[in-house]
């Protein structure tokens, strides 16, 4: 009987040799791979970490690559017409949990080339961001919403995120302030939302706290004027601290680079006969006339107005960071000078059509016995006129 089994050492015609690729991936290319993925599944939304076991956290490699483009022209997305040419190259792969990989394999249709290249650029584009922040990068992140109007107002964390880069928040999702299930609708709901306010704000800065150890804070807010003024009286103004505005052309948070420079004046407009008293009339993101006040700011109070120069009220003139930082710059220089020229004022009537940030710092930049009382105002469409809304106290609150 023949012997069936072949001398190992015997050469087999050359015309016989199959033709193989090699599918292993370069020890380097895999390295480089899971260092740009920071170790994580690169498919949008999961970011599983790989190299731990998920339930037990044993340590170990639980990561697949995974080709964008298939090894073979019948695998999965093979018959892409611009194959490359190094088909293990790092740009072709990418670094997926073995759930993610089966998924986009068995649905080339939803899952194609493009796609797939989005998700790797964003994920390790992400990963470097992130890698590259220091310590001193850190800040505390404080959010505050309520209903404006009939409306609920909601601050998409992965804007926070996008507008403060390069600072990053210490915390997900950070200080929340939620005051949408208060219907301000009246006297009693206004005080429980100040309350609510007051509150949050005094246990962000407990000692031990998150900003304690930061000292840092970042601020969106979304909120009636009035509300945002008395909750910027409650600030520390001893934290360095970032405000941010929500801008309408672009709906995100994040300050333009660039944009018209801004500047701001103020004037007298009307004479009063009380030295203790003034209004003052903020026309920022609207035009507030002498005329548009209340009855009760009559011949007593001396009237001024703290407007834009060079251009006409508008709720989008608020853009980057220098405008907010100029506006502070001559809020306080206005009140330098309404005390200088009438020596010791108990009560400053404030009428605003202000962006939130600007709000803030109206609160914000008064100072407890040295600063008057602010008598805060709000324009009340239904009775086509403002009314007084709350005081914020030279000495604390109400």
């Amino acid at each position: 009987m023949r012997n069936s089994r072949q001398n190992p050492n015997r050469k087999q015609p050359a015309a016989h040799i199959p033709v193989r690729r090699v599918r292993a991936v370069p020890p380097m290319v895999r390295l480089l791979l899971f260092v740009a993925a920071g170790g994580r599944c690169e498919f949008d939304g999961c970011n599983k970490y790989l190299f731990a076991h998920h339930v037990t956290l044993t340590p170990g490699v639980f990561a697949e690559v995974a080709h964008i483009v298939a090894f073979q022209p019948e695998g999965p997305r093979g018959g892409e017409k611009d194959r490359p040419p190094d088909i293990h190259c790092a740009e072709n792969l990418m670094v997926l949990c073995p759930s993610c990989h089966k998924l986009i394999d068995d649905n080339p249709a939803q899952y194609s080339v493009k796609a797939l290249r989005r998700y790797k650029e964003h994920h390790e584009q992400h990963i470097h961001h992130m890698t590259s922040l220091r310590p001193e990068h850190r800040t505390s992140v404080l959010t505050l919403t309520t209903n404006i109007g009939d409306q609920g107002a909601f601050i998409p964390f992965d804007q926070v995120i996008e507008a403060l880069s390069p600072n990053y928040p210490v915390s997900r999702p950070g200080k929340v302030i939620d005051l949408t299930a208060i219907p301000i609708s009246d006297t009693a709901a206004l005080g429980t939302a100040r309350e609510a306010i007051r509150r949050g704000v005094a246990s962000l800065f407990d000692a031990g706290g998150e900003v304690q150890a930061v000292r840092h804070l970042s601020i969106f807010a979304l909120a009636p004027i009035p509300l945002l003024i008395d909750f910027g009286s409650r600030l520390s103004n001893k934290i360095p601290t970032d405000f941010f505005q929500r801008h309408r052309d672009t709906e995100n948070w994040t300050w333009k680079e660039t944009g018209p420079v801004v500047a701001f004046g103020f004037d007298l407009v009307r004479e009063g006969t009380d030295q203790e008293k003034a209004a003052l009339m903020i026309s920022l993101s609207g035009t507030i006339r002498a005329q548009d006040l209340p009855g009760e700011i009559d011949g007593r109070y001396p009237v001024y107005e703290l407007t834009l120069k060079g251009q006409a009220p508008d709720p989008t003139f608020l853009r980057t960071r220098a405008d907010l930082e100029a506006f502070r710059v001559a809020y306080q220089t206005f009140i330098g000078f309404m005390l200088q020229r009438q020596g010791i004022v108990k009560e400053l009537h404030l009428f605003p059509a202000v962006p939130a940030p600007i709000a803030i710092l109206c609160g914000r930049e008064i100072l407890p016995k040295v600063h008057p009382e602010l008598h805060v105002y709000d324009f009340d469409k239904q009775k086509a006129g403002f009314t007084f809304q709350l005081k914020v106290n030279s000495h604390g609150h109400e």
